[in-house]
């Protein structure tokens, strides 16, 4: 059992290794921002492709046929279409299947490049109609095979697009193992790709630490979740972490930018997530919800931080905004992401976001709003300052917020320093499982300890006037030791002796020269 434990993680690692490998070798001299949708979207297409072909295959085995075999029999071709729709949600017909087209890039067919279109085109075309579209249609939208990125003239795109699908071709996923060493290797992808893109990226993207933690916190004690949902969800992976803790019913989330959101879906699939049982949509969460009926038992997010935001007064009539009787500021949308997901919680629900330190603190509407959280609605649980460093090639530090509206503890609001909770990797900061474990014993147990936590009374709060800065609670001053001033005068009189020997010396040089010493 052991030596199949290590062959797996080594796998998992030599996939993500690999894959990477592919990405940096063929996105050279391109901008990587761009190029990742060619890659990620092939990836996800030979996994679509290599998938239905094992599971009908599989199926097919009783009768001793494959599924390009048992395709061109007009007898089987409905059913195994029907089986298709029902256990995965979408079909590819054999000639286009991954390996095929592989076949013609290698003999750099002329066609190639327009089958690939066609054979992207039928993939999101076969499930018109069916329950599965939603989570399929425009799937692959982003993918302009006509892109100068690609090349000047269709044989350069087409010598581009076969390069990728040959070198995807020579790695094995594994589609008939019972570990899914694909889904992982997606999102270490998306990880290195965020990375690769710049600082901005990166702070859109959940560091997996981060991800740990709030997996953790918003499902103790749970062992199934009914629904989660994320309002700015990105490429899921914070939704699909939580999956690592309990059994999820179903998942919701919505995504504003078409690339990310063509990429959460993918990365539901390749997460063996039943096209059933999840629901992304794309749109401005805030401005344009799509779930604004919804509630849900588990909210989390991350947000981005402090973007600028319409705050058109029409919202003050928008139930999410209106109890509060303030708008946040245009220049900072952090608060309208926490009151849309307050909004969204069931009443016996948990809510975990991540947001910058100014939320805590900052005047004018900010106030009223945390005001209005915690002195009237009392939602407001728990806050923990993260330590720097988490995001990748960012130096910037976070928070995490916690709400319930059926607060047990609900005369006081527990604080969290974890800033120093952090070990270094290279050249980035981790949470490390201890501390994770750490700080959500602190706070399901409501712990108070000393330079770590402390439980605030909500007239505290009240008497600090609403200011939320953690170092206003929790005491973190290290007592410098005493100095001994015996030492001190030691000290500067070895140092004084040790002028005058130099000064003697160079008086000496300078009377042996004649010359005046610079003593002064």
């Amino acid at each position: 059992m052991g030596s199949v434990v290590i062959f797996m993680e080594n796998y998992g690692n030599y996939l993500k290794e690999k894959l990477w490998e592919i990405s940096s070798e063929l996105s050279n001299n391109k901008d990587i921002n761009e190029f990742k949708k060619y890659i990620l979207g092939f990836i996800f297409y030979k996994y679509l492709s290599e998938k239905i072909d094992f599971t009908l295959s599989e199926e097919l085995k009783i009768d001793n046929l494959t599924f390009e075999e048992a395709y061109n029999i007009p007898d089987y071709s409905d059913a195994l279409k029907d089986e298709a729709f029902d256990s995965l949600g979408y079909f590819i017909e054999p000639e286009f299947l991954f390996k095929n087209l592989v076949e013609q890039a290698k003999v750099e067919d002329e066609n190639f490049l327009s089958n690939v279109e066609r054979a992207l085109k039928k993939v999101t075309d076969s499930v018109i109609g069916r329950e599965s579209a939603p989570d399929f249609e425009n799937l692959f939208s982003d993918i302009n095979l006509n892109a100068p990125i690609l090349g000047n003239s269709v044989s350069s795109r087409s010598k581009s697009i076969g390069e990728l699908f040959t070198e995807l071709n020579s790695v094995d996923f594994k589609i008939n193992e019972d570990v899914n060493y694909l889904a992982d290797s997606f999102e270490f992808l998306i990880t290195n790709f965020a990375i690769a893109t710049g600082s901005q990226a990166n702070k859109l993207y959940t560091p997996k630490t981060i991800s740990n933690l709030i997996s953790k916190l918003v499902t103790y004690g749970k062992d199934r979740i009914l629904n989660v949902f994320d309002p700015a969800c990105g490429s899921c992976s914070l939704l699909l972490n939580i999956k690592n803790e309990v059994s999820i019913s179903n998942y919701f989330g919505q995504e504003i930018i078409q690339t990310t959101y063509n990429h959460a879906r993918m990365n539901m699939i390749l997460h063996d997530v039943h096209f059933e049982d999840f629901d992304i949509k794309q749109g401005d969460s805030i401005e344009n919800p799509k779930f604004l009926d919804d509630k849900f038992e588990v909210v989390v997010s991350h947000p981005p931080f402090s973007e600028n935001w319409s705050a058109n007064n029409k919202f003050l009539e928008d139930e999410r905004f209106s109890p509060a009787g303030r708008l946040p500021p245009k220049s900072r949308e952090d608060y309208a992401f926490v009151e849309d997901m307050i909004y969204h919680l069931d009443e016996n629900g948990i809510m975990a976001v991540v947001l910058p330190h100014g939320v805590l603190f900052r005047g004018h509407a900010e106030k009223a709003i945390r005001k209005h959280l915690i002195n009237e609605k009392n939602y407001l649980d728990a806050i923990i300052g993260l330590p720097s460093g988490l995001f990748h090639g960012n130096a910037i530090s976070a928070i995490i917020m916690i709400f319930k509206k059926d607060r047990e503890e609900d005369d006081n609001i527990l604080f969290i320093d974890a800033s120093k909770e952090y070990e270094k990797i290279r050249t980035q900061n981790i949470i490390p499982y201890e501390s994770i474990d750490k700080i959500v014993d602190t706070y399901v147990n409501r712990l108070e300890t000393d330079k770590f936590s402390h439980c605030a009374s909500l007239s505290e709060i009240g008497e600090n006037d609403f200011n939320l800065n953690i170092p206003r609670y929790v005491d973190t001053f290290e007592e410098e030791d005493p100095i001994d001033l015996d030492e001190v005068c030691d000290e500067l009189e070895k140092i004084s002796n040790e002028i005058e020997d130099i000064d003697n010396e160079i008086k000496k040089y300078c009377d042996e020269l004649g010359i005046r010493p610079p003593i002064f």
